[in-house]
């Protein structure tokens, strides 16, 4: 893309532009100076950052290299940083200076060798710098130098020589990104960089009907360390040549003023953030019309949000579906005609989708409702370093292996998808996939705790809310829910703490003493609905 719009602007940040020159030449340069540190092809990296220039520069540096860059959000923990930085053997993390602390604690019990730390204005312009140094707006973190701790900008000086460029065909891993489900732990899916092209040009095509790929100014409301972030808004100077907006953090009226400064055409987010918009006292007081495409993805829509963003604005929320497994979008609306009501829309091209029965095996009848399983030729075949998982997610159904999703949907006899519920045990919360088992193991860390279950609880604004059923030992008393969230505060990131705690003497179980969380949710519908 550098090649074809050089001038162009590429990405916006905190009120600098970078072109797709300046973009390159600073991803080369980080790619280089990665090579002087040691880094070689096929070497895991952690991508420890905010939405940012930095991201951007350092996740295509990594990609030059032919490195595997392995993204996880800025919120996670030192015990996540831990897990994950052993999990893929990575020597090197890259990290934002307010998250340094969180990587210090983890540097011992792993493998991590260098640190590159980086803080939200290291690259843009000087005169943007002083500005902060006399007005301090910009939030800082404290970081210790020394001879394992580099900035960003230190690597980019180091790279005087080009890297070598490494042999990649479209079955080398891309990258490795982090998914939740049933499990303890969360999943590193690898992806390679076929399947991550093929996806990200499906996601920026069907908006064609609407305005052609290179004119597009993309706000990405979702995180760049999410496929939905990247497929939907990082694709775009990758494969696409228009220009992305991004933010370190979600800023409504910051958004606002760049949709209409900036001309925004596309909008990214999750369902929770188009309802954050339409709550919004001051939205009226920016002009958002540019917008031609409001994309939702990572959760279900309501209905209602849906219908006031139309009635508002005069436009609709396109739905998509897919997953981390499946490297983004699965189904998708197209915009060059209307979808019916609830529809998620109809599969994209790259891929095969069956409805079958509980077993995996038989396609169910048009309409009626059943699981979801997807194939690609370039698909995601196994789980790292998960061979259970892995034996139980993908399956081999008439030559073919298939990904099973989970998810229950039904598809309409003119192929449009509709979502009908979940059959595993994972909370979606604010676009975010929680594991109910990596919770629970949580609590029962906790000297009191004896049992715990976790599930989702129906929400409109958030989509589910966590909440814990706890069984305490017979012997303890005085241990509140307010000490056991503060307990999990320490150990998971901000977004899996359960909102609600509820003590219990006793849990459901099955003959075999398997925890029945079908009840306890249904309990929890049926009390809503009271």
């Amino acid at each position: 893309m550098a090649e074809l719009y050089p001038k162009k602007v590429a990405v916006h940040f905190l009120g600098s532009s970078y072109t797709y020159r300046e973009v390159l030449t600073l991803s080369e340069k980080f790619a280089s100076g990665l090579n002087e540190m040691g880094m070689r092809k096929g070497d895991r990296i952690l991508m420890y950052l905010p939405n940012s220039i930095q991201f951007i520069v350092g996740w295509l540096g990594i990609e030059r290299l032919g490195a595997v860059p392995v993204p996880i959000s800025p919120i996670y923990t030192a015990f996540d940083l831990k897990y994950m930085a052993n999990d893929t053997g990575a020597k090197l993390v890259i990290c934002s200076d307010r998250n340094y602390g969180y990587v210090k604690q983890a540097l011992p019990d792993t493998q991590l060798e260098q640190v590159i730390c980086t803080s939200l204005i290291e690259l843009l312009p000087w005169w943007k710098k002083v500005f902060d140094f006399f007005a301090d707006k910009a939030p800082k973190g404290k970081v210790e130098k020394g001879p394992r701790v580099k900035s960003m900008k230190d690597v980019i000086n180091l790279g005087v020589n080009p890297a070598p460029k490494p042999d990649l065909s479209h079955h080398d891993v891309a990258q490795i990104m982090y998914t939740g489900g049933t499990t303890k732990h969360p999943k590193g899916v690898p992806m390679t960089h076929g399947l991550f092209l093929v996806s990200s040009e499906e996601q920026l095509d069907v908006r064609n009907a609407l305005f052609p790929k290179h004119e597009d100014v993309i706000l990405a409301g979702s995180p760049l360390f999410h496929i939905a972030g990247q497929t939907c808004s990082l694709a775009t100077i990758i494969v696409g040549g228009g220009s992305m907006i991004v933010f370190p953090k979600v800023n409504l009226d910051a958004f606002f003023d760049s949709i209409e400064k900036l001309k925004a055409k596309s909008l990214v987010g999750v369902p929770a953030f188009y309802r954050m918009i339409l709550e919004h006292d001051r939205v009226d007081q920016y002009d958002i019309s540019s917008l031609s495409y409001c994309f939702s993805a990572a959760d279900v829509l309501p209905q209602d949000v849906a219908r006031r963003w139309t009635d508002r604005f005069n436009l609709p929320i396109y739905q998509g579906y897919g997953a981390t497994e499946t490297c983004g979008g699965v189904i998708m609306c197209p915009t060059d005609r209307e979808s019916p009501p609830m529809s998620m829309g109809l599969k994209v091209p790259s891929k095969e989708i069956r409805v079958t029965d509980p077993d995996g095996t038989d396609t169910v009848q048009t309409g009626q409702p059943g699981e979801l399983l997807v194939h690609s030729e370039l698909m995601v075949s196994a789980y790292l370093n998960k061979p259970e998982e892995t034996a139980k997610s993908f399956v081999q159904i008439d030559e073919k292996l298939w990904y099973r999703t989970g998810d229950i949907v039904r598809q309409d006899q003119n192929g449009f998808v509709y979502f009908v519920d979940r059959t595993v045990d994972a909370i979606k919360h604010k676009g975010y996939r929680v594991s109910a088992s990596e919770v629970e193991a949580v609590l029962q860390e906790h000297p009191a705790v004896i049992e715990s279950c976790v599930v989702g609880i129906p929400d409109k604004k958030v989509g589910e809310r966590i909440k814990a059923f706890v069984v305490l030992k017979k012997d303890v008393k005085g241990v509140t829910g307010y000490e056991l969230t503060k307990f999990c505060r320490d150990r998971l990131a901000a977004y899996k703490i359960p909102q609600y705690i509820e003590f219990r003497d006793m849990l459901p179980k099955s003959k075999v003493g398997k925890l029945l969380r079908k009840e306890i949710r249904s309990e929890e519908r049926k009390r809503l609905e009271t």
